[in-house]
């Protein structure tokens, strides 16, 4: 869907109009904020939850991990809102009518200034000023000689190519030293409003100084990365041209949509089938027990390819149903979420099942039985929150599964379209430049150093989760 807004709205930041690009992605990671905000907002109410989570938070690692995951989803919601922007006039073209580009930017893409749009001709290695192969150059007086000619852009603002780790060193202190002067601005900000909500006392047990510190070090890095990016190609560029750092940054929104979309499809279906499979057990067990067990029998990578490669002949046979290229790309990869998602809640479900089965055998949920209590409030009071840290768990190792396995399926063909940067293409695309001499190692670094730093805080978050909610745990402690 598209939304036509005017520059006299955004004339700061366009010059021309803009056509708003809402795809079915981006309506969904804003559906998840809105849940996200309500489930903290009815947490208010609950002291006994609100008393876990902060136990969650109660340590150092609790606190940075989370400040870190809330930055890949910040990044993720930055490049979730989309827009095309106006094609210049050109003759003949009436004052009233406009045009508008095919090509999809976020407002990532605007902060990131012009680092998506320094295309080199082919490989350039980081902070090079030189492209990475030789190619025939026709010099001033005539003659051809063979050797690396210059980049287009990275490192042209250098007056005497001499210069460069003089330049680097400054700037870098400069690309530090905003980033850094952002982050205390926001975390005076912070510890004003605290000041102002006198919640100060209420919140003196949290250690908010390793959450502090945690977010200066990224905004920091985030600065020095803006600042560095539009000057270098600061992990250099792939076979096309691109910067391997603007790949890399585009590749977050996947990265964290498809760990959480999938997830989202997955827990539903595992929680309420796995549910009543060991509460009504008979003919219900039979049923659902039969359902996954005829699903594990299948190849999931088969499936998973049989499906994604079916959608996309749909694809193609429906190009009216989309108007730019990057909407084929997000029905893709909307279709790839719900077929992960679908293929992979046999564990959880098998798990519940077996949990559902022991609890329901307890004394006090057969008291309930007793005294006429319907099975609704029964599985709602006793079942449902002594499995709460089993979904939780399983939602976290499933989110960062989610995120390798696509990797493995870009590999194969059937991952995220070319035409949506992800980590996965990148990953696979750097598969084959390894084996090079000498190796092609960039494009393999950006995306492992990102997948790597989400997957560890999430799974480190977990345990810290686990601790807090595992009523056995908590029965240990006591």
């Amino acid at each position: 869907m598209d939304v036509s807004i005017g520059s006299d709205l955004f004339g700061r930041f366009f010059e021309n109009h803009v056509l708003w690009t809402i795809l079915w992605s981006d309506a969904l990671i804003f559906f998840l904020v809105g849940a996200i905000t309500l489930f903290l907002l009815t947490l208010r109410k609950n002291p006994e939850h609100r008393q876990r989570w902060r136990q969650v938070f109660a340590t150092r690692l609790g606190m940075s991990t989370f400040i870190i995951i809330m930055t890949y989803v910040a990044i993720a919601l930055v490049d979730s809102i989309h827009f095309r922007k106006a094609l210049p006039a050109v003759e003949g073209q009436g004052s009233e009518q406009i045009f508008y580009s095919n090509t999809v930017n976020s407002l990532l893409d605007l902060a990131l200034g012009e680092m998506g749009e320094r295309e080199e001709r082919t490989y350039s290695a980081p902070f090079a000023l030189k492209s990475w192969n030789k190619e025939n150059l026709l010099l001033a007086d005539g003659e051809r000689v063979r050797d690396y000619p210059d980049l287009t852009y990275g490192g042209q603002h250098l007056k005497d190519p001499a210069d460069r780790t003089k330049d680097i060193f400054f700037k870098s202190l400069s690309g530090l030293a905003r980033g850094l002067a952002i982050a205390l601005f926001l975390i005076g900000l912070h510890a004003l409003w605290l000041k102002i909500k006198a919640n100060l006392t209420e919140s003196s047990t949290l250690p908010l100084r390793a959450g502090w510190i945690t977010f200066a070090i990224i905004m920091a890095f985030l600065g020095w990365l803006i600042i560095m990016g539009n000057l270098y190609h600061v992990l250099g560029t792939d076979q096309a041209g691109n910067d391997t750092l603007y790949e890399s940054l585009k590749g977050i929104r996947t990265g964290v949509l498809i760990g959480t979309l999938a997830t989202l499809v997955t827990m539903p279906i595992a929680i309420s089938l796995g549910i009543a499979a060991g509460y009504f057990k008979g003919w219900v067990d039979d049923v659902i027990q039969y359902i996954y067990t005829t699903l594990i029998s299948i190849p999931g990578l088969l499936l998973i390819a049989a499906s994604v490669l079916l959608f996309q002949v749909w694809i193609n046979n429906n190009p009216n149903f989309f108007t730019v290229g990057l909407e084929k790309a997000d029905a893709k990869f909307l279709a790839l979420c719900f077929i992960l998602g679908i293929t992979s809640w046999t564990s959880l479900c098998r798990l519940l099942r077996a949990e559902t089965l022991k609890i329901s055998q307890l004394d006090y949920v057969q008291a309930a039985h007793a005294f006429g209590v319907s099975h609704f409030q029964i599985i709602k009071r006793h079942i449902l929150p002594n499995l709460s840290h089993i979904i939780i768990i399983s939602f976290v190792l499933d989110f960062s599964a989610l995120v390798l396995a696509e990797a493995v399926l870009s590999y194969i063909g059937v991952g995220v379209d070319p035409a949506m940067a992800s980590w996965g293409n990148m990953i696979n695309m750097a598969s084959t430049e390894l084996s090079r001499e000498p190796s092609i190692w960039w494009n393999l670094s950006g995306a492992f150093f990102l997948m790597f730093t989400l997957v560890l805080s999430v799974n480190l978050f977990s345990d810290l989760v686990n601790d807090a909610f595992d009523p056995r745990i908590r029965l240990e402690a006591a």
